[in-house]
């Protein structure tokens, strides 16, 4: 009787979910087998994978894809090597540690388009950008960043944001570690590298794989920072996969295209998270 009720009361919420989760898939995979253009509505009809081919065979698809790669691998890097780094640095006492700490998580609660914005506009402007200040006091000639180097540019604006994030997770796992092995190390006379490999490593390996799982879920979305600042170029510089998938509904008013980006889109996050899901769990039963 209890079982019964309790699948009476969770049903509407699990009807609701799936709806939530069914539908806009189910839209999504229909718009994939369709030609439908927005300046041509009356073309419309059953194509198959016709759309499918169109996407993985442009010419700006695998660029996005590699940008893509490229771009989730060094935000991870970065923000999981910076993030441990500080996050062991600030791990003691010393004065005004509160406040350092606010002051480092802060950049993680700012909007992504703020946050694109405050780099183009005040980091990386050619002209009176914090960037070109610095080398001129050096006596060198400032690059114009977005320009030159967009993707370093975007893995840059990306990092920023998201160590922060890094650092809450780590900073957060450092409080539980235990600090009578830390001193046992000590009176052993382990150095501080030796302290680093053998304790706080091994100790750090399930909010690593956390950090790791949920950064590649958000990096494979990046949009907003490519769309405010160098809008994919130059050509497919700074392009990745939800970008060339805006293009193509929005720029190119092919929402039947993008649909089959966004499935093809789909299925690479999957598979990524697919063998993070192992690592995580792999972490967890060591």
């Amino acid at each position: 009787m209890n079982r019964s009720l309790a699948r009476w009361l969770t049903a509407p919420s699990i009807v609701l979910l799936l709806i939530w989760m069914i539908v806009p898939l189910g839209m999504t995979l229909y718009f994939s087998t369709i030609r439908y253009n927005l300046l041509y509505p009356e073309r419309t009809g059953f194509i198959g994978l016709g759309n499918y081919e169109f996407f993985w065979t442009d010419p700006a698809f695998l660029p996005a894809l590699w940008n893509t790669l490229i771009l989730v691998g060094s935000v991870l890097i970065i923000s999981v090597v910076l993030g441990l780094a500080i996050a062991i640095l600030i791990d003691r006492e010393f004065k005004a540690r509160g406040i350092v700490r606010v002051l480092l998580i802060s950049p993680f609660f700012i909007m992504p388009t703020v946050n694109a914005l405050l780099w183009k506009n005040m980091m990386m402007n050619p002209i009176y950008g914090v960037f070109t200040v610095i080398a001129g006091w050096l006596g060198m000639d400032a690059p114009n960043m977005l320009a030159e180097m967009p993707l370093f540019s975007i893995i840059m604006i990306v990092s920023w944001q998201w160590t922060p994030f890094a650092i809450l997770i780590f900073m957060t796992s450092l409080q539980s570690q235990d600090r009578e092995q830390m001193e046992a190390a000590e009176l052993d006379g382990a150095s501080s590298w030796a302290k680093f490999v053998n304790l706080t490593l091994p100790h750090m390996a399930r909010p690593m794989s956390i950090v790791i799982l949920i950064q590649t879920i958000f990096h494979l979305a990046i949009f907003a920072e490519i769309y405010v600042t160098t809008s994919g170029g130059p050509g497919y510089d700074s392009t990745n996969l939800p970008y060339l998938i805006y293009n193509q509904a929005f720029l190119a008013n092919n929402p039947g295209v993008a649909a089959a980006g966004g499935v093809i889109a789909i299925i690479l996050a999957n598979i990524v998270a697919f063998f993070l899901v192992r690592i995580v769990g792999k972490s967890l039963v060591v």
